[in-house]
């Protein structure tokens, strides 16, 4: 138990910023790239997808936030998803908080905007890699 706290202790945040395409018709794909700043550096992300269910429509979501729990720059790259639910016409608030396989708690808001309705029945969902690796 106290391994754990002093674990948890080590760990840092940083801040993020995401922006991606999602189109579909049944099944649905979402690409995108984003920004990792962490220690004072930046970190160029990809964020890519598939869904598949009840899909149909195009939107562009931009968001930014945080992610915690990490100790080095790649503990951000992973899986992370759910199955949702979710319809946006025009404009729509987003937030969401996932966490991946590392460990790393993504907490994010922003909006989207076009016409997307979905019943997402695949996970997981998000795929989000650094684009350059770390330098040792």
């Amino acid at each position: 138990m106290l391994a754990a706290g002093i674990s948890s202790a080590c760990a840092d945040s940083g801040s993020v910023r995401i922006s991606f395409v999602k189109a579909g018709f049944v099944v649905g794909g979402a690409v995108g790239q984003g920004t990792l700043n962490f220690q004072g550096r930046s970190y160029r992300l990809t964020v890519g997808g598939l869904s598949y269910g009840f899909t149909f429509g195009g939107s562009q979501t931009y968001l930014h936030g945080r992610v915690s729990n990490i100790y080095r720059p790649s503990d951000i790259e992973g899986v992370y998803g759910a199955a949702g639910a979710g319809a946006t016409v025009i404009r729509g608030p987003q937030a969401i908080v996932l966490t991946n396989q590392k460990g790393a708690v993504l907490e994010l808001s922003g909006n989207q905007t076009g016409l997307m309705v979905n019943l997402d029945l695949k996970r997981p969902g998000a795929v989000v890699a650094l684009k350059q690796p770390e330098q040792p």
